[in-house]
């Protein structure tokens, strides 16, 4: 609040300065003045008030223009006049305007004695007292006393003051019953009574308040029903009454308020009711109807708001599909949906809408969604429980199970800010996310969190809170996320047990001085596992004052594998303290440790067993099949026998049918060549067009990998992952059949043949990485199956006609199990694109295909294969180049030139940091997947750390590169068509697989056997 205080040091100064000038202007003419009671009456009040410039108050206190000021939209004084007596030389003051001045005094009964006094302003001080009755004496027409200390009763003669316009009383401590009295106020036009201690009825004389536009009795806990009277307030343009503790229904009347532009109903009480009858309110721009009970479907009328910009439904009992009419809502940015019982299809506009969307918690059916956040629409748990089926992502079903076995056992999450370390040694993940309105966000499959509501009064206001006073407790108590209206943090994976939860809370938005800042009151509700543990929680009265961190303990039954912690406001306490848009469920920090005994690895746990059980089952599957194969055990038919017997998930086709899409895989038909062997382009008999590929007899890949491809891809459903139709297995034949996709390669797109590649503008690029990122993001975290790629590249890149991004080619791909922190394995991908640790040592984890999507984005950027372009012969790969432009502060000399001006720096910087923040040389440092996801749409920040190069002690990351460049070239066979250089891989068709695997036959003396010659724990 030092800012505060330098505004009064300044007002002071500016203050003097004027009544200086103001003592030369009105000397020797005409004076206008006050009457020396009324400057004694002026004195008094402003002595009482504790403003620091009451003794300064003379005669002439009208012509000072010092009185006069406006420093901030919160902070202003201004002081009117009527001097209209004597000839023009009497004046009596008319208004007192004083606001954000924080004055601490009481609110003086003497202001009954400026009988001229028509306007009292005094909004966001910190007086305290009550209201007095001496008001009623005065012509007042507007009397705003917005954020304040009193308390006490309004008493019934402000009924009495038959002029008043305006009666502003939010934010107060004021209570008991509203005054009959009131009703008498018939050119009543604003009528704010939010955020006091209210109770009772709404007195039936208010139906007289016929002249309002604007009634607002927010968070103030009456009793009764809503009144049907409202239905006489024709003129209002905006009703709000959120948090009142009401019975419902919303009453028939409401429909006679055509004029209605806002309209906010929250959390009534009672039964449930239809959905109210709103038609004709043509002009209404905020509709909130927020825990009210109702049920049936959204009225397609709701499509004729062409104004409309939020509307909330959330937390209701709707049914049935979203109205096609709302896709007319041109001006809608807020559709808040969530906790319904919607059904239907999830309408296509609504998934490519870039409006802040949210349908979580509903029955949908449709198969169009594949990831719980699609731009800015939420989806997560909206799928019903006929649509729970395994193909579907783990967010998008109930209760969010884990997409594989539970292995979690503890948590420890620093809401809204930086990883850190807190008192009792616990390490503290990041929050980092600034995104709210409609947001889910995953943390590598142990924790999320799920953010709904815009703030009122503030779109802009931000979803996490920091501070940098000194706070009593943990590090963690320095930062929070908020939110304006549900907040939900989910553990994810978790073993069933019993738990400890602790939720510690810190208030560090208000202050703890005598200012109007210190006066909010943060109020709402936490449940847990769907049990209301904290109702009304109020973190400074529970920690006895601000910036004092405190913590809830509970412990909790986790039966299924997810923990669940809702937080949500449910309208009261203060919304305009110290600015709009300050309240909400407000969290600093997670602790869930578990309360029964983890097992260490001593014994063998049921996964041990259940491996041991599996492991056995497969040397006996092998041993049948070497038997066979050996002619024991009926003979060998043909080479592929053991294919035909597998079970593969997948559609089976016909050589025949093969043969006669690609006329007999006719060389006209060939779209690519790989490792593999060749792919084809064909037309099945109903017209599908078809990408065949199909297993070379000089495949250095084989069944193997055939078989790898089909078990990963067919359990797999992304709209960013290549479609399999099927497989082949016939004879010899062993063939893939795909969707086919018309552009080809990425590679091809980039780096083809003049006459083959494609313009990409910047949106293309942006599309094409995020699509990306978003496939890996479902391998590593989202499918039932966590699945490492292992050659991620701008070839296993296709673009289909609409050039959306989709990843292929899964021989290489392994099964991530979940209680592995890493595989060891045999090295296989391609170089320049395989990370590091796993190039070296065969150190396998998701991080790898973090790095090589690094490399892929880097070159989507600046248009530059990684292996082929070299500035300068010092410079193995484009990646070390970048890291040179980085440290020189040139990274945006990396964009590619064929862009000209036509892309946004801000944006190009962000995609180049995070190429260089995925291609770190440690692991560790790699952000997961999601997190890249949330960092190119804008929601996190990117902080990519800078590496610097050494001229004598070269990366291992380049070192180890070389020599397996070097070695691929002597030792290695890949297979290359249309090469461009020494390094290429063919990139004149989609299907082309330019991978190495480094097998154990690799020659002594060869330098990449040296470097990945180890002990290898599985293949």
């Amino acid at each position: 609040m030092g800012f505060v205080f330098s505004l009064f040091k300044m007002v002071s100064v500016l203050f003097l300065g004027f009544l200086a000038l103001n003592c030369f202007t009105e000397f020797g003419s005409n004076a206008q003045v006050l009457p020396d009671s009324e400057v004694e009456t002026l004195q008094t009040v402003f002595s009482k008030m504790q403003h620091p410039n009451a003794s300064r108050i003379s005669p002439t206190f009208c012509s000072e223009t010092s009185w006069n000021y406006t420093i901030s939209d919160l902070v202003e004084s201004s002081i009117a006049c009527d001097c209209s007596d004597a000839n023009n030389t009497i004046c009596h003051v008319t208004q007192i305007l004083i606001k954000g001045h924080n004055l601490t005094g009481i609110l003086p009964s003497e202001l009954g004695n400026l009988t001229r006094l028509q306007v009292v302003d005094l909004t966001r001080n910190y007086l305290n007292g009550s209201i007095l009755s001496s008001l009623s004496d005065l012509p007042l027409t507007n009397l705003s006393l917005l954020g304040n200390r009193l308390s006490g009763p309004i008493p019934p003669e402000i009924g009495d003051i038959s002029t008043l316009l305006n009666l502003v009383l939010e934010d107060n401590l004021l209570g008991g019953s509203l005054p009959s009295n009131l009703g008498n106020l018939g050119r009543l036009d604003r009528f704010l009574l939010s955020g006091n201690n209210f109770t009772g009825r709404i007195p039936e004389s208010f139906g007289n308040l016929k002249n309002l536009t604007d009634f607002r009795i927010d968070g103030n806990s009456l009793s009764g029903r809503m009144p049907d009277f409202i239905g006489n307030w024709t003129k209002l343009s905006r009703l709000d009454m959120q948090g009142t503790s009401m019975e419902g229904p919303i009453p028939s009347t409401i429909s006679e308020l055509k004029n209605l532009t806002e309209l906010r109903i929250s959390d009534l009480n009672g039964t449930s009711s239809a959905f109210p009858n709103l038609e004709g309110m043509k002009d209404m721009k905020e509709l909130v109807l927020r825990n009210c009970l109702i049920t049936g479907s959204i009225p397609a009328n709701i499509g004729e708001m062409a104004s409309l910009k939020t509307l909330d439904l959330s937390f209701n009992r709707l049914t049935g599909q979203i109205p096609g009419t709302l896709e007319d809502l041109a001006n809608l940015n807020f559709l808040f949906l969530t906790n319904n019982s919607l059904s239907g299809e999830v309408p296509p506009w609504i998934l490519n809408s870039d409006n802040n969307i949210d349908l979580s918690y509903n029955n949908f059916t449709s198969s169009a969604q594949t990831s719980c956040q699609q731009a800015n629409v939420n989806l997560v748990s909206g799928s019903s429980s006929a649509a729970n089926s395994d193909s579907a992502p783990w967010c998008l079903r109930k209760d969010l199970p884990c997409p594989r076995n539970p292995d979690h056992h503890s948590l420890f999450i620093n809401c809204g800010g930086e990883a850190t370390t807190s008192v009792d040694g616990d390490d503290y993940e990041e929050d980092l996310s600034n995104s709210g309105p409609s947001t889910f966000f995953s943390s590598a499959n142990k924790w999320a969190y799920s953010s709904t509501g815009v703030y009122l009064g503030n779109e802009g206001a931000p979803y996490t809170a920091r501070t940098s006073s000194a706070v009593n407790g943990s590090e963690f108590y320095k930062t929070a996320r908020i939110a304006p209206q549900s907040l939900k943090y989910y553990g994810l994976c978790l073993r069933q047990g019993n738990y400890k939860v602790q939720l510690h809370f810190a208030e560090i938005m208000f202050s703890d001085n005598q200012t109007f800042d210190s006066l909010g009151r943060r109020l709402f509700d936490v449940s847990i596992q769907g049990q209301v543990v904290l109702e009304d929680f109020n973190i400074v009265e529970e920690a006895g004052g601000v910036g004092k961190g405190i913590t809830r303990e509970f412990n909790v039954d986790v039966n299924g594998s997810t923990l669940e912690i809702h937080l949500f406001w449910r309208g009261k306490g203060t919304a305009a303290i110290p600015n709009r848009g300050v309240y909400g469920p407000l969290i600093s920090a997670i602790t869930v440790t578990p309360n029964f005994k983890v097992d260490t690895g001593n014994g063998l746990s049921a996964g041990a067993i259940a491996g041991i059980v599996i492991g056995s089952c497969v040397i006996i599957v092998l041993l049948l099949i070497i038997l066979r194969l050996t002619g024991y055990l009926g003979g060998k038919d043909n080479e592929n026998s053991e294919l035909q017997g597998l079970e593969l998930q997948t559609g089976y086709f016909s050589l025949r049918q093969i043969k006669a899409a690609t006329n007999n895989f006719d060389s006209t038909n060939k779209i690519g060549e790989g490792g593999f062997g060749p792919v084809y382009k064909g037309v099945l008999s109903d017209g599908m067009v078809i990408a065949v590929k199909q297993l070379s007899s000089k495949s250095k890949q084989g069944n193997r990998e055939f078989v790898n491809e089909i078990g990963m891809i067919s359990a797999l459903q992304h709209p960013n992952l290549v479609k399999l139709y099927g497989c082949c297995i016939e004879g010899n034949q062993l063939l893939l059949i795909y969707e086919y996709l018309e552009n080809n390669s990425l590679a091809r797109a980039l780096f083809g043949r003049d006459e083959h590649r494609l313009t990409l503008d910047w949106s293309t690029r942006k599309k094409i990485c995020l699509g990306i990122a978003r496939g890996l993001a479902y391998l590593h975290e989202e499918s039932r199956l966590k699945i490492v790629h292992r050659d991620i590249k701008a070839t296993n890149v296709l673009l289909d006609k609409d050039l959306n991004a989709k990843i292929s080619d899964f021989g290489l791909a392994k099964l991530d199990e979940e209680e592995n922190t890493h595989i060891s394995t045999r090295i296989a991908g391609t170089i320049g694109y395989m990370a590091p640790e796993y190039a070296m040592r065969g150190y396998l984890t998701d991080k790898a295909d973090v790095y090589s999507f690094g490399v892929v984005l880097l070159e989507i950027v600046s248009g530059k294969s990684n292996t082929n372009y070299r500035p300068k012969e010092e410079f193995v790969y484009l990646l070390d180049w970048a890291y040179v432009q980085q440290e020189q502060g040139n990274l945006l000399e990396l964009v590619d030139p064929s862009l000209g001006s036509k892309y946004s720096n801000e944006e190009a910087l962000r995609m180049l940091n995070i190429a260089l923040l995925c291609t770190n040389p440690s692991p560790t440092l790699r952000p997961s997947m999601s997190s890249v996801v949330s960092m190119m749409e804008g929601k996190i920040p990117v902080q990519a750390p800078l590496i610097k190069r050494k001229d004598a002690d070269r990366d291992a990351r380049f070192r180890a590169f070389e020599m397996l460049s070097h070695d691929s070239q002597m030792n290695v066979s890949i297979h290359s068509h249309d090469s461009q250089g020494p390094r290429s891989t063919s990139i004149d068709g989609s299907w082309i697989d330019s991978s190495i695997s480094l097998p154990d036959e690799t020659q002594p003396h060869s330098s990449s056997r040296m470097l990945l010659e180890k002990p290898l724990e599985n293949n």
